[in-house]
């Protein structure tokens, strides 16, 4: 991977950054009960993503950004277990959109990783 300027600069940081509005806005629907429990966990997970990412591409080596991206993919993991588990609650219902956003950013983190394995 050649050096890139910024984080900004990068497809999947792009979209996570998306991604996460889109998420906000999914748990509009959730029932005030659950405004400080779930919804906060999926919100800090969401929000991991794209932070990540960048603090991965602000590092000195491709090791410690694969490391990051590596972070950035068990966030998505969580993230979309609890998606599943409030659509399991009948609290939203996840449209395909949504999943397949999660199956293009865990694609793009996945390509971005072996691109710096390969540069090694």
């Amino acid at each position: 991977m050649s050096k890139i300027n910024s984080h900004k600069d990068l497809k999947v940081w792009q979209e996570s950054m998306d991604f996460v509005v889109k998420i906000y806005k999914l748990l509009e629907q959730f029932p005030d009960e659950e405004k400080f429990i779930l919804t906060n966990q999926i919100k800090r997970a969401a929000i991991s993503i794209p932070s990540n990412i960048a603090e991965g591409a602000g590092r000195e080596s491709n090791q410690e950004f694969f490391r990051f991206l590596s972070i950035s993919q068990g966030s998505l993991s969580e993230l979309e277990t609890q998606l599943e588990i409030a659509e399991k609650l009948k609290y939203i219902t996840l449209n395909d959109e949504i999943k397949k956003q999660i199956i293009f950013i865990r694609i793009m983190l996945t390509n971005l990783k072996k691109s710096l394995i390969n540069e090694k």
